[in-house]
This record gives C-alpha cells, sequence and structure tokens, in this order.
C-alpha cells in the first residue's frame, strides 16, 4: 500500500476481512476505530480489486488514449464511475476523476501522452553569419550609437545655456 495510506497494515487486513463479512465500509471504520474516508478508499479498491487490494502493484498500468477517452467520454454519458472502473479494472476512482478533469479543462488533448523528462536543449550551433547580415548588426550599432553621442551633445549644450 501507499505509505500516505492513514490506516496501518494491521487496519488494512482487518478492514478488507470484514469486508469480506459483506460489512459496509461505514460499520468498519466504526469497529475499527478509524476515519471513514480512508475506508472508503480502501472498500472502493477492494469492490474492484479483491483481496489483493493489501499488495502493492509493482508498476503502473500505462492505458492508450484511445482507452482513455472511451471511458471519459462513457461517463459523460452517464455510466456510474464504479462501474466503469470495475469493468477497466483501474486502479482507483481517482484516476478515472483525474482524466475527466483534465478533459473537461484541455479536451482530447488533455488525454494525450506527454512526452517525459526535460526538453531538450535547443540543438541549433550558432552559426556563422553572412556578410550582409554582419553589415545590418553593425550598421544598427553605428546607428545606436550616433543616436546616443547626438542626445549628449544636446544635453550638454542646454547645460552650458
Amino acid at each position: 500500500m501507499r505509505a500516505a495510506s492513514s490506516l496501518t497494515e494491521e487496519q488494512r487486513s482487518a478492514a478488507v476481512a470484514l469486508f469480506g463479512k459483506a460489512m459496509a465500509y461505514k460499520a468498519v471504520s466504526s469497529q475499527l476505530g478509524v476515519g471513514r474516508w480512508a475506508v472508503r478508499s480502501l472498500y472502493r479498491r477492494w469492490r474492484v480489486h479483491g483481496a489483493e487490494v493489501l499488495v502493492e502493484k509493482p508498476t503502473k498500468t500505462q492505458y492508450s488514449f484511445e482507452v482513455k477517452l472511451d471511458i471519459v467520454q462513457r461517463f459523460l454519458a452517464g455510466t456510474s464511475a464504479e462501474e466503469l472502473v470495475e469493468q477497466n479494472q483501474l486502479s482507483s476512482r481517482r484516476l478515472l476523476e483525474v482524466w475527466v478533469q483534465k478533459y473537461r479543462r484541455d479536451g482530447e488533448d488533455g488525454l494525450r501522452p506527454k512526452p517525459k523528462g526535460r526538453p531538450p536543449k535547443d540543438s541549433s550551433v550558432p552559426r556563422e553569419l553572412t556578410d550582409l547580415e554582419q553589415l545590418q548588426r553593425e550598421n544598427l550599432r553605428l546607428r545606436a550609437e550616433n543616436a546616443y553621442l547626438k542626445k549628449l551633445r544636446a544635453l550638454k549644450q542646454q547645460g552650458r545655456r
């Protein structure tokens, strides 16, 4: 299980055993004396994965764009989240909620896979400037210098008056 879970390993094992005896999550949380939300989350995962909910998954499952889009569109069409999570063996309801949020915010592009890692550096090597480009740069620099000197001369003349 995740280290962030507020339930200890013993509490999770006891809760799963009580779920197997057809107890609802509210009754289990009362009997174990733990928070309702943590037990509810465990209960939802237990409904999908059974007793395997106590075993941490070795790797994350990658879902294709088409699968994500199909699940989100079925959810928006009115299929319940629990039903979709069970049918598609999603790890949790929260995963579906995140997909729906991305779809609503960014459309289909929000569900497309993103490149991993840091973007590559700009690999363009500084190229040699052509003669024309060098002359244009020099011309700009000289114009700026000339304008600066004119302004400086005008300010000095104002100071003498």
